[in-house]
């Protein structure tokens, strides 16, 4: 059985259909926590941090993690804080803190699978990365690495309607720019003018009938390809093709595409703002006769995504000893 400590979430928190043996509610110093749970047996402790007062104070999660036994607890973080960055989680992760989610589906699936070290150690690989580019010394030496061989043009097609390939393609770029520098990435986009919204000059638009042109003339050994309607994508070193698994896209899908499926069977399909779990893919693998090679949830492309950079990693764009193939699990949600 499962306890509850909720404050500021206590809302979606009604919605967690779990067995509950005790829940409360409220704001409590972090000695309460403790001495509330510590001679109380449970199988899980789901933590909305926003009831400890002082949440944001790394030292209530020492005094926690020295009463309670971290391993039994998921911590609820509200999303977007400063509570959900990579310097602050390394910090938790060094005191046992492996489980920490900012939704329901995380809970959920942290209930079923925890997170151990291994799964939460590229976050302290990127704090580790971050602080050498910080340093100054090893700046110039990040910034200008080049691709280890030759120029990787990959293409980007929306399967269902409105898949995102234009907001990922950007959130790829400027992910890579961080480690090959900005002026050997570029991003192409086919018969229309969204890039241009970004501002970000090595992001163009071009012709269907320029596109090889064009592509010969930029400088940049990785070139990202929003192909749209583009009919032609034999320039393409790789081509990977996006569905947003909701029912509604997929159901308009094939009601304009009986076969679709088995025209995909072959090809790289990436889930794009996709809610589904490790079984759900699964399930979905089955019903629809393809093999997933990735699951990108819904991200704010405001922010770095640790998940960016281990899809890239994937695809062959990053080397694998930058940040392990278990980055996207930051928030124990998503299926490799």
């Amino acid at each position: 059985m499962n306890v509850v400590v909720a404050n500021e979430q206590k809302n979606p928190l009604s919605n967690l259909d779990i067995d509950i043996i005790k829940s409360v509610s409220g704001s409590y110093e972090v000695t309460e926590i403790v001495e509330m749970f510590k001679n109380f047996f449970y199988s899980k402790m789901i933590l909305d941090v926003t009831a400890i007062n002082h949440y944001k104070d790394f030292h209530s999660y020492e005094v926690l993690a020295s009463g309670l036994n971290p391993e039994k607890i998921i911590f609820l973080l509200p999303e977007g804080s400063s509570l959900c960055t990579p310097n602050f989680l390394s910090r938790l992760i060094d005191l046992g803190i492996y489980n920490f989610t900012t939704n329901l589906n995380g809970i959920k699936y942290l209930l079923n699978k925890p997170n151990t070290l291994k799964e939460v150690e590229p976050i302290k690989k990127m704090v580790h990365t971050e602080e050498s580019k910080e340093s100054g010394a090893n700046v110039a030496i990040v910034s200008n690495k080049k691709p280890s061989s030759g120029i990787t043009i990959m293409g980007f097609k929306n399967v269902t309607d409105h898949a995102g390939a234009t907001t990922l393609i950007y959130m790829l770029k400027k992910e890579l720019a961080t480690v090959y520098g900005q002026d050997n990435v570029a991003a192409v986009e086919i018969e229309k003018n969204d890039f241009q919204l970004f501002r970000d000059k090595n992001m163009i638009s071009a012709k269907e009938n320029e596109i090889k042109t064009v592509l010969q003339g930029l400088r940049a050994n990785i070139i990202l390809v929003d192909l749209n309607s583009c009919k032609d994508d034999s320039f393409c070193s790789s081509v990977i093709y996006l569905l947003e698994p909701s029912t509604i896209k997929l159901n308009r899908l094939i009601r304009r595409n009986k076969e679709i499926f088995s025209t995909l069977s072959k090809s790289k399909v990436v889930l794009n703002k996709s809610m589904l779990l490790n079984n759900d893919v699964s399930d979905f693998e089955g019903e629809a006769g393809i093999n997933i090679s990735y699951n990108l949830p819904p991200l704010d492309e405001r922010k770095r995504n640790a998940i960016i950079h281990d899809f890239l990693t994937k695809l062959g764009l990053l080397n694998q000893n930058a940040n392990s193939s278990n980055s996207n699990r930051i928030f124990g949600l998503f299926r490799r």
